[in-house]
């Protein structure tokens, strides 16, 4: 099944190929007041979500970045609420004691963190880790006809790396942006970054990205 469904997939070698704008969509991942905001669910449970603001400045311009070469900018969010969530995150919820509700509908923990979409950009909701588990993630960037999915936002080692490893299994090119993805787990975070590299993917950063992009639509115009 897997050798049939891959069969006609042209292997691209570059890193510049593989990423190129008309391959790419850039998944922006659960950019949420309560994954990233003191006050919000991840600091109320005693994790220090300090150092996730400095993602922001390389993740705003990256997203710029894609809007002027149209690569399509993918959003997931997260709603945690627990008839909504798989028994076995609400067995782990409370073996840590946490009795909060993270990213409840309508609520500040929900809204999004220092970025946010524009009008005609797509927005999945999750109720796992991987943004797979809606299936209208795979559906859009299908017709699309996006082969390569790029990585941002937070938690690296949870959400990003979840989603982004069912990408690789699915036959997506993955590359997760390093310098614009962020966890409270520093430890944690690195491993995902090492272990991208070593087997799924592309590691970059976000300016080296931005610049391959506009270099290849400046060589494609001519």
């Amino acid at each position: 099944m897997t050798r049939d469904r891959f069969a006609s997939r042209v292997v691209l070698d570059g890193v510049t190929d593989r990423l190129s704008p008309r391959r790419s969509a850039l998944v922006v991942v659960d950019m949420q007041n309560d994954f990233c905001a003191p006050g919000g669910y991840i600091d109320g449970i005693g994790k220090d979500v300090s150092g996730l603001a400095a993602i922001v400045p390389p993740l705003s311009r990256l997203i710029e970045a894609a809007r002027q070469v149209r690569v399509p900018v993918v959003w997931l969010t997260a709603c945690y609420e627990e008839q909504r969530i798989p028994p076995s995150m609400v067995a782990q919820k409370r073996r840590i004691g946490a009795a909060a509700i993270c990213c409840e509908r309508g609520s500040w923990g929900a809204q999004f963190f220092a970025v946010c979409p524009e009008s005609g950009e797509a927005v999945f909701e999750k109720h796992t880790y991987s943004g797979f588990s809606n299936p209208d993630l795979e559906r859009h960037v299908r017709v699309l006809s996006r082969e390569a999915l790029i990585f941002c936002g937070v938690q690296t080692n949870v959400c990003v790396e979840s989603t982004l490893r069912e990408a690789h299994s699915r036959g997506f090119d993955v590359a997760i942006v390093e310098d614009a993805v962020g966890s409270h787990a520093e430890m944690q975070h690195r491993a995902t970054l090492a272990n991208v590299s070593f087997l799924f993917g592309d590691v970059v950063m976000a300016a080296d990205l931005a610049r391959s992009w506009s270099e290849h639509c400046d060589h494609v115009a001519v």
